[in-house]
């Protein structure tokens, strides 16, 4: 071997030697170092270092929080679920369920934990997986009864179009208003609603007064097929109506002789 190969093996050792050094101080620090330092060292891309930091007897909550913002942490997410005692803060939970990385059977395992605004947020939450999304938003319909009035509102402005359906369905005047003008209700609950039996008098009228929806045909359609619609409804409503739809509509089984009266009168009207 040559003297400049020999050269070149002898720096190649001590290169080696210097990164299994360094490489072993930062394991080290990560071990020992103090609250503040410990920041610092979380944002080692090292796996292994970031591993030894989980033993690092300073390690609190913020600290795991600071490590969930980063991305690719799989395993380490893993480890921290499986040291329980990182687990005890409700940040840390909340964070672990909402972490793109954290394997399903860990966040569905966390999730019945969480409460109800915080499954609402995972919903909302883009990088959320749609199984998550689907368990938190099953989470919150199977809690609705038992909420307060208060909120049973802020799930109405805020929640998702499930959420919504869940909420029409106990037909209470001032949280069917609010879900009337959240922007997730879709045309077709609305108008199942408007044709069950949840639909009373006074919730129709306050459907058919909506800005939104006032003026959606098919919902007007509905409003004139529900019994309890106050006859208000079909004076204003029927005048616009096609010859073909009033006909439909007085064959109708289920409005009243008054309603049918109404559809009555303005077929003959239409016929003048």
């Amino acid at each position: 071997m040559s003297q400049e190969s020999l050269n070149n093996t002898a720096v190649a050792r001590m290169e080696n030697s210097g990164d299994a050094l360094n490489h072993a101080d930062a394991l080290l620090e990560a071990i020992t170092a103090d609250k503040d330092r410990l920041f610092t060292v979380l944002q080692n891309c090292r796996e292994e270092v970031l591993l030894a930091a989980l033993r690092n007897p300073g390690l609190d909550p913020q600290h795991i929080l600071t490590l969930l913002k980063r991305r690719g942490i799989g395993p380490l997410i893993t480890a921290i679920y499986t040291r329980k005692y990182l687990v005890e803060a409700y940040s840390v939970k909340f964070a672990l369920v909402a972490h793109h990385d954290t394997p399903p059977h860990i966040a569905q395992a966390l999730l019945p934990l969480l409460y109800i605004f915080d499954l609402l947020k995972l919903c909302q939450i883009s990088g959320v997986s749609a199984d998550i999304r689907l368990a938190a938003e099953r989470k919150i319909v199977q809690q609705i009864p038992t909420q307060p009035l208060g909120n049973k509102l802020t799930l109405a402005r805020r929640g998702t179009a499930a959420i919504l359906d869940a909420l029409l369905r106990e037909g209470v005047q001032n949280i069917l208003e609010a879900c009337l003008d959240n922007p997730h209700l879709k045309e077709g609950s609305l108008h199942q609603f408007l044709a069950s039996s949840h639909a009373t008098a006074e919730a129709v009228s306050t459907v058919a007064r909506n800005s939104r929806w006032k003026s959606h045909p098919n919902i007007r359609l509905v409003i004139l097929k529900n019994p309890r619609t106050p006859l208000i409804w079909f004076t204003t409503i029927l005048p616009g109506l096609s010859a073909a739809t009033l006909r439909d509509l007085q064959s109708s089984p289920r409005l009243t002789f008054a309603q049918k009266e109404l559809v009555r009168q303005a077929r003959s009207g239409s016929h003048t």
